[in-house]
C-alpha cells in the first residue's frame, strides 16, 4: 500500500461499502485494474478494491511466521543481522533460490527464508 493507511472498499468506488483499513506499507496483491481502482488481495485472503493512488510500487512482503530472522547471507548458519515477529513489514530486495533479501524499515538488510513471508 501508499505510504498512509489506505480504505478498501467492496467495489471500485468511493461509493461503495468500506470493509477495511489497512496500514501504510501493507503488501497485497493487485488482481486486476479498472478506471483509477484496483482490485487487490491482502495478507490475510481478503479480496477488496483501492483507489490506484493509494498503491506504491515499491514491493512489501509481511512476516507469516512466529519469528523470522534476517541473516547475513541465504544460509541457515549465517550470522544474524535482526529479528522480526510476525505482521512485520520488510520491504523486498531480490530473490535468491529459497531465500529473499529484504531490508527492515531501520535499515538492516538481510536474507529470510521465502516461506515465512507473504507478498512474493
Amino acid at each position: 500500500m501508499g505510504e498512509a493507511p489506505a480504505v478498501l472498499y467492496d467495489g471500485p468506488s468511493r461509493e461503495a461499502r468500506k470493509i477495511l483499513v489497512v496500514g501504510p506499507g501493507s503488501p497485497v496483491e493487485v488482481l486486476s485494474a479498472i478506471d483509477g481502482w484496483l482490485k487487490i488481495r491482502e495478507h490475510g485472503g481478503k479480496l477488496a478494491w483501492a483507489e490506484a493512488s493509494a498503491i506504491v510500487q515499491k514491493r512489501a512482503l509481511v512476516v507469516t511466521a512466529a519469528t523470522v530472522t534476517l541473516r547475513e547471507t541465504a544460509v541457515e548458519t549465517a550470522p544474524a543481522v535482526l529479528e522480526a515477529q510476525r505482521g512485520v513489514i520488510l520491504q523486498f530486495v531480490e530473490t535468491a533460490g529459497l531465500w529473499v533479501k529484504v531490508r527492515h524499515r531501520d535499515g538492516a538488510t538481510g536474507f529470510v527464508r521465502a516461506s515465512e513471508v507473504w507478498g512474493l
